[in-house]
């Protein structure tokens, strides 16, 4: 049973990854066209949405499924939200080094930075009530409205846009091709011509939230089976999972000399996990059952102190580096996601 669990979980992963790379974000890049954003406010906000909505349906199905299973959404996105600031962005920069805009990076930062410090703090009360989560998801709406005008207000240029370079071609191995094509051929059957992006968007979501499903099961049945925390599975296998669109997405856009797109995607990824990922499921679960939320997420307190200070670092590399995301820096940042998995590994559990 339990290499069933893991099959279901690697394939969910897969095809995650195939549906958010494949559908969802072209359709989400042809609407922020539509809605003419620019390049730094879409990964910041359609980017970031699309590429984060695997950890919101996750966060909805744990905190919604019988039995207290809350601490699965919730690892699940501090534990995405430690791989998207350093595994992504240091993948990312080590894929093409990029001079990035300070403006929006300090922007994403600050907004990144509160979002961590109230979910501290409700880990520290224990319980979310209704005006907690209205805080959270209101914090987010003023976040999109900033993101919006910041550039008008600051009138700044986006260094990545002046140059747009190809995505170079990458090699599939064919035995892998060979493998993944009935896969790949079945999920086709179910989405339109790429011209129609809007259905393609709606049929996105809901084959994300299938397969967010299928996750969630899958955590919980290798959590029970092999006796471990369901914890250390959401803030491990899980977060790594669930944030595979958001690590293609962005060395995809690095590739093309737009890193500055790549991390105000990952950012602005984790910003929407906490705030709408973390604040729309505990308002719903409010409403519904007309009862504030205990949370026993003890074990996730170092964790989020730790992510409070993974964004200093950020911001002090950022500056040392004269705001130039390079190599060194990027596997710097990897190496730093390695220690803290092994630790979590060890003290979480």
């Amino acid at each position: 049973m339990t290499i069933l669990f893991f099959v279901a979980l690697l394939l969910s992963f897969y095809l995650l990854a195939k549906v958010v790379d494949i559908y969802f974000l072209p359709s989400l890049d042809k609407i922020a066209t539509d809605l003419r954003l620019s390049s730094d406010a879409a990964g910041a906000t359609l980017m970031a949405v699309g590429s984060s909505s695997p950890e919101l349906f996750v966060a909805l199905f744990a905190v919604f499924r019988p039995g207290d299973h809350a601490a699965i959404g919730i690892g699940n996105i501090v534990g995405s939200a430690i791989f998207n600031l350093l595994a992504i962005i240091g993948a990312a920069a080590i894929v093409k080094k990029a001079l990035i805009a300070w403006q929006a990076v300090v922007r994403d930062l600050v907004f990144y930075a509160i979002a961590v410090f109230l979910l501290i703090l409700l880990f520290r009360g224990g319980t979310v009530e209704t005006l907690d989560a209205a805080i959270l998801i209101g914090l987010y709406l003023i976040y999109v409205v900033v993101v919006v005008f910041w550039r008008k207000v600051f009138k700044y240029v986006d260094p990545n846009e002046e140059i747009q370079v190809a995505d170079p071609q990458t090699n599939t191995p064919k035995i892998f091709k060979t493998i993944t094509h009935p896969v790949d051929s079945t999920l086709g059957i179910f989405f339109p011509n790429p011209k129609y992006y809007y259905p393609t968007f709606f049929i996105s979501i809901l084959i994300i939230a299938a397969f967010s499903w299928v996750l969630v099961e899958s955590a919980i049945g290798i959590a029970h089976i092999l006796n471990i925390s369901e914890t250390i599975i959401a803030v491990t296998i899980l977060a790594a999972g669930t944030s595979v669109p958001d690590l293609l997405s962005s060395i995809s856009v690095s590739r093309q000399g737009r890193g500055g797109m790549a991390i105000s995607n990952a950012i602005g990824s984790n910003i929407f996990d906490i705030l709408i990922g973390l604040g729309l499921p505990f308002l719903l679960i409010i409403l519904i059952h007309g009862t504030a939320i205990d949370l026993d997420v003890s074990n996730l307190n170092v964790t989020s102190w730790f992510l409070l200070s993974s964004i200093a670092i950020m911001f002090v590399l950022f500056i040392i580096n004269k705001w130039v995301v390079g190599k060194k820096m990027g596997l710097f940042l990897v190496l730093l996601y390695i220690a803290y998995i092994v630790w979590a590994i060890i003290t979480v559990s």
